[in-house]
């Protein structure tokens, strides 16, 4: 039988990691919101015996941190409210006494806090990881084919837009842009590292576009958007992605299909083309998954490869995710080096691509990304490994 509850510890532990992936030393300013809320709970007890009451499968300190959030939007409780970003102004100062404030507007509403997780499940649809998905699909965007872009664990479908959006990569004083300039979503990423990642001179041409979810969700709710926009983590160039990715994705509606992708995935590749190259993308899906499940959908990914051409792109942390972390979602083999800076780090999202051209399968680990987009360090060839885990 499933856990009904998480240890505290567990919850502390997992908390402390997310705090440090999404605010490192050295990242913007705009960040520590995100994770003070993880280090408030990380820190306390009382707060700690909350989020241990949500079950483990549908992941304690996150969606603990995103029930806080949505009620602090929903209640805008003075002056807590003030010091979460609103569209359309800039990130506002963390105050030394937030921490306080954060904690005693958590306890003080307790119940509620409990009644909405119960209720809900973490889906943060963070549209900024197509920046790093793009450089991924380099190959794919110089083939003649067509992209049939294949969304896996689509959530709102947000990412299935990615060549409506405009992309800025910065490097010192230049930035690198690609997209329409006049493109409703503009995503900005800082480059790290000295290997310049690979971007298309254009965006890639897609043909067909289709998100698989067990729970599709439906933009056009309103109740969907505010559960949505609370799992964004409260740095106003995520929130503002968020809010600008919506109104495309609302103009123009995606397929989606529900189920398990492991069971449907078969017949949504099917139905592509033959002469679409059928591209998956997945952004911190699989890294959930259990070892048994990451195997089997490894397995039909490559009986998938052996029948037509694909790539799958996985933006993922290492598994399983933390600091024993001894693997990548792709079954990559991982350098020493890699792993070593997954336990100094913490979490990070790990880059990765398998290739399947004639019925051959090759894959490389290819760069780092911070969670939400903040910077992208691509890696050099000394550091790709192929792998023909499955020839």
């Amino acid at each position: 039988m499933a856990s009904t509850s998480t240890a505290p510890r567990v919850v502390a532990d997992q908390a402390g990691a997310v705090a440090a992936a999404w605010s490192p030393p050295g990242a913007p300013s705009s960040w520590r919101l995100t994770a003070a809320q993880f280090e408030v709970l990380r820190d306390d007890e009382e707060l700690l015996a909350l989020a241990a009451a949500i079950p483990p499968d549908r992941l304690p300190p996150l969606l603990f941190q995103a029930a806080a959030t949505f009620l602090v939007l929903e209640l805008e409780p003075h002056p807590l409210r003030d010091w979460f970003p609103r569209v359309g102004e800039a990130q506002p100062p963390l105050p030394a006494d937030f921490n306080a404030h954060y904690r005693a507007f958590c306890l003080d509403h307790r119940d509620r806090l409990l009644e909405v997780s119960s209720l809900h499940r973490y889906q943060m649809n963070e549209v900024g990881r197509c920046a790093d998905v793009l450089p991924a699909l380099s190959p794919a965007a110089q083939d003649p084919r067509g992209i049939a872009l294949v969304d896996l664990g689509t959530g709102a479908g947000l990412a299935l837009h990615l060549d409506r959006y405009r992309y800025g990569y910065r490097r010192g004083g230049n930035t690198d842009s690609v997209g329409d300039a006049g493109a409703a979503v503009v995503i900005e990423t800082e480059l790290r590292g000295e290997v310049a990642p690979p971007i298309p001179a254009a965006l890639p041409r897609v043909s067909h576009r289709v998100g698989i979810d067990v729970e599709p969700l439906d933009l056009t709710d309103p109740d969907v958007r505010r559960w949505l926009a609370a799992c964004i983590p409260q740095e106003i160039g995520a929130v503002t992605r968020f809010h600008d990715a919506v109104q495309v994705a609302l103009a123009h509606p995606a397929d989606t299909v529900r189920g398990d992708a492991g069971e449907v995935l078969p017949a949504v590749v099917a139905s592509i083309p033959e002469e679409a190259l059928v591209c998956l993308i997945d952004t911190y899906v699989h890294v959930f998954f259990s070892a048994e499940e990451l195997e089997r959908f490894r397995t039909l990914v490559d009986a998938l490869g052996a029948e037509r051409d694909l790539d799958w792109v996985s933006i993922d942390p290492l598994v399983p995710m933390g600091d024993a972390a001894t693997s990548s979602v792709l079954g990559i083999d991982v350098p020493p080096a890699l792993l070593r800076r997954n336990r100094r780090e913490g979490v990070f999202g790990v880059i990765g691509r398998l290739s399947y051209r004639g019925g051959r399968r090759s894959g490389a680990l290819l760069g780092l990304a911070h969670p939400g987009a903040a910077w992208l360090e691509w890696l050099g060839p000394g550091a790709i490994v192929s792998s023909p885990r499955h020839s």
